[in-house]
């Protein structure tokens, strides 16, 4: 992060929220989770965010029960994948509380993915330009043969002339 100009933490958490809530719904959501979580875990280090506890998350792994790491980032709540130390060192909490949901925020995707690529400092790949390559369509089903060659109507051979 640029030292001249350090995002507010308020922010950043209303960046997040938006980014985990379009994350929920999205078809491809690995990126935006990516982000989130290099996010919380520079926050963690820089001592802006706190690890609150374990919960045993909602959606099981493959019918095995899984614990999330709640953390506090402002006023806002979030689940992190927890590190074996998390484990060892912080309370389990047990069931998710339903009742609670974090302050309503309006804030659009790409503005909260801009304010979170500048904090973690994340460029996206530039796109390489694809050329569209003229492919001719083969059936699976089709042989070639020299069939489809052959002149029609046929024109006369050098055999039958005289």
């Amino acid at each position: 992060m640029h030292q001249q100009d350090p995002i507010p933490l308020d922010e950043l958490a209303k960046a997040l929220f938006t980014i985990n809530r379009h994350a929920k719904t999205a078809p491809e959501p690995k990126h935006l989770y990516f982000i989130k979580k290099e996010s919380i875990n520079r926050l963690l280090k820089e001592k802006r965010a706190e690890k609150i506890g374990l919960h045993f998350s909602n959606h099981p792994r493959f019918s095995n029960q899984h614990s999330t790491l709640l953390v506090k980032v402002d006023k806002y709540f979030f689940h992190i994948p927890p590190t074996k130390d998390d484990f060892k060192e912080l309370e389990h909490l047990g069931e998710l509380d339903q009742n609670y949901r974090n302050p309503p925020t309006k804030m659009s995707l790409s503005q909260a993915k801009k304010i979170v690529y500048r904090y973690i400092d994340w460029q996206p790949p530039k796109k390489q330009k694809q050329i569209p390559s003229k492919k001719k369509y083969r059936s699976s089903y089709f042989t070639p043969s020299s069939l489809g060659k052959m002149e029609w109507p046929p024109s006369k051979t050098k055999r039958w002339s005289r």
